[in-house]
């Protein structure tokens, strides 16, 4: 709940209330205040600081590293069309949604769809377990970039022939245009640094060299991250800018490279036929779910540090914009490699062996080692792969430890005494989810993982946070929120995507599911199973939470189930006056632990407001609830709830009459 102090004479009406009852405007209580209550929320130094993060937060390894794989599996040209349209119906409405939710209630995903909608709090908290498993392997890809970065330092290039113990007969110096060569690159990343196995049915043994390294990556994230956003919005203004230079600097130099215009080519000249492919349509919806960070709380949780009035759209097309550039900027950088090593090989462009996750480990280790200065441009590659990981990575904690210190501030604080001890643990317990894909059978157990997150679990969650947002708490609820912090309403194309468009592509694409490969490989049954259970281990959290919320509120079943929707307005007697200290909130008067939140949205209709003191006896109790006359059978249980909570504060009692 928001606490709210007002002179005891003052007089409200309801076309003041959008104006004086502001979240960010909020002062704690002072008298009869619990020491241990979450103090006031921080915010950016500078609104700058927020542009960047998010950007940061967009603008990541999925640019640079997804974006080229899925574009190229899905053949180059024909995946810009639908990545385009989806930005545009998808990626942009759905940010914009996110961004005004967490700016309005300054709380993390958690608290805030909660406060959106009980019923649907399971969407907060799968948002938070997204965020969880996708930042303990989006940090092996960290892992990667680091191994890769120190090898660059040695002379030759480890990648550069095919004079090393691991390499095998196969291997190649691209003299050859045979389909069973691969090249030095291809095997420094399969045999040397993952030292692969032959399917997921053998897991191998740990690679101590890459654990090492994955312990090195979460040290680099805490130190990063652990003041939150004072340190964390330092740091972006490094991280989230010197990747544009790198790109650029090397776009430069690929552009003059032999066969980089076929490599150009592939990646901008549509093959149509591969429109008529649904798979090109889902990765394309799913790239922009997980490059923007839509439905992951990233997002959402940063947002809410911003102040109550910034400008929401504006940093939505910021982020957005900015983040469909850097996927194209990043698709010439690495199109043009591959024409470079499609000239080599004197293959075309579509049949390098070049599918999967590991991609840009493969193709650019290659170009660099016929490059003038290959070590500084290789340096220079993976330094800016580590940066934009670790933006990615930022954001993905951050919502984790935005959610639990919001939901168990007092208990965080009894058990680990500081902040920075509980982002420690944090980071400690990612780091060991990590460990399977630090295996020699970690690269399945990577593909594994980013199929099922990063394709069918976020489809899940964007769906539902939809229904939550947009359909039960309401896309008209919604606009007012925004018309308060910023004084306009949402347009009607953002009204038809958040209602119609947006719900529909969602369902279309949950239906049309593909299970996951890795480049030729299939998974056997068993591991699709495993697949599934972790798309569970996020998704079961939306029924579990609608469960919990019906089982805790009292009544019969349509009475818990009418508590979980917004009720319709209210109408507010102007000549009232108000009590000095009351509990409010513009998406919902909180019914403390019980996570009962009734809508308010002050418009002059509906239902009367009526506020009372019962005369020797305190309102904050369950004999004074009964003593107050006109109270129905749900308020009296609702209030009673309220009541057994430390949240309640209240020194005057406020009736609904029907």
């Amino acid at each position: 709940c928001f606490y709210f102090t007002v002179n005891q004479s003052t007089q409200l009406n309801p076309a003041q209330l959008s104006m004086e009852f502001r979240p960010r405007r909020a002062t704690m209580l002072t008298q009869g205040a619990d020491t241990d209550q979450e103090p006031t929320r921080p915010t950016w130094s500078r609104q700058i600081e927020f542009t960047l993060a998010g950007i940061g937060c967009a603008v990541g390894l999925g640019n640079v590293w997804r974006f080229p794989y899925l574009c190229y599996r899905s053949g180059g040209g024909a995946f810009l069309v639908p990545y385009l349209l989806m930005l545009v119906v998808l990626g942009i409405p759905l940010l914009y949604m996110e961004l005004t939710v967490g700016q309005y209630t300054r709380r993390g995903p958690v608290l805030a769809l909660a406060t959106v909608c009980p019923l649907l709090k399971g969407v907060g908290i799968a948002s938070v377990a997204i965020s969880f498993i996708m930042c303990t392997y989006y940090n092996v890809v960290i892992t990667w970039a680091l191994y890769y970065l120190f090898s660059s330092f040695r002379a030759p290039l480890p990648w550069q022939n095919c004079n090393n113990t691991w390499n095998t007969p196969n291997c190649t110096n691209h003299a050859t245009n045979s389909s069973y060569s691969s090249t030095a690159s291809q095997e420094f990343f399969k045999y040397k640094m993952l030292e692969q196995t032959s399917g997921v049915e053998d897991t191998g043994v740990l690679r101590w060299d890459l654990f090492l390294i994955l312990i090195l990556a979460w040290i680099l994230i805490y130190f990063c991250i652990f003041k939150g956003v004072k340190s964390t919005g330092k740091v972006v203004y490094f991280t989230a800018l010197f990747p544009y230079v790198i790109l650029i600097a090397l776009l430069i130099n690929n552009a003059q490279l032999p066969g980089a215009l076929e490599g150009i080519k592939f990646f901008i000249v549509p093959v149509w036929d591969e429109l008529l492919s649904v798979e090109v349509w889902v990765n394309a919806a799913a790239q922009i779910f997980n490059s923007i960070g839509i439905g992951f709380g990233s997002l959402m949780a940063m947002s809410s540090y911003n102040d109550f009035n910034n400008n929401i759209l504006k940093d939505t097309l910021s982020i957005s914009i900015i983040n469909s550039i850097t996927s194209i900027l990043a698709g010439f950088v690495i199109f043009s490699a591959f024409g470079y090593m499609s000239y080599l090989q004197g293959i075309p462009v579509s049949d390098l062996a070049v599918d999967g996750p590991g991609l840009v480990f493969v193709v650019y280790p290659q170009a660099f080692a016929n490059m003038p200065v290959a070590q500084l441009w290789a340096v220079l590659f993976f330094f800016m792969l580590l940066c934009l990981g670790l933006d990615s990575e930022f954001a993905m904690v951050e919502v984790m430890v935005t959610s639990l210190m919001d939901q168990f501030y007092k208990d965080v604080i009894h058990i680990f005494k500081k902040k920075e001890l509980f982002v420690l643990a944090v980071c400690f317990v990612a780091c060991l989810f990590g460990i399977p894909c630090v295996m020699q059978v970690g690269i399945y157990v990577f593909q594994l993982m980013d199929h099922y997150t990063a394709i069918v679990s976020i489809m899940f969650l964007a769906f539902f946070e939809v229904m939550a947002t947009c359909w039960i708490y309401g896309v008209k609820r919604l606009s007012a929120n925004l018309e308060e912090m910023n004084g306009h309403k949402a347009n009607i194309f953002f009204r038809l995507c958040w209602l119609i468009v947006a719900p529909v592509i969602l369902i279309f694409s949950i239906i049309q599911f593909k299970p996951a490969r890795y480049g030729e490989y299939v998974f056997p049954p068993w591991g699709q199973g495993v697949g599934w259970i972790i798309a569970l281990a996020s998704i079961i959290w939306i029924p579990l939470g609608a469960i919990h919320t019906l089982w805790v509120l009292p009544g019969s079943i349509m009475e818990k189930y009418s508590l979980t929707h917004p009720n319709h307005s209210i109408k507010v007697f102007q000549s009232l006056s108000w009590p000095q200290v009351y509990t409010i909130t513009h998406l919902g008067v909180q019914a403390a632990s019980a996570n009962i939140c009734e809508r308010m949205d002050h418009s002059q209709e509906h239902h009367e407001f009526q506020c009372g003191t019962v005369t020797g006896c305190h309102p904050c109790s369950e004999s004074g609830l009964k003593a107050v006359s006109g109270l129905t059978t749900k308020w009296k249980q609702l209030g009673t709830t309220a009541t057994s909570s430390r949240q309640c504060k209240l020194t005057e009692w406020c009736q609904w009459m029907r």
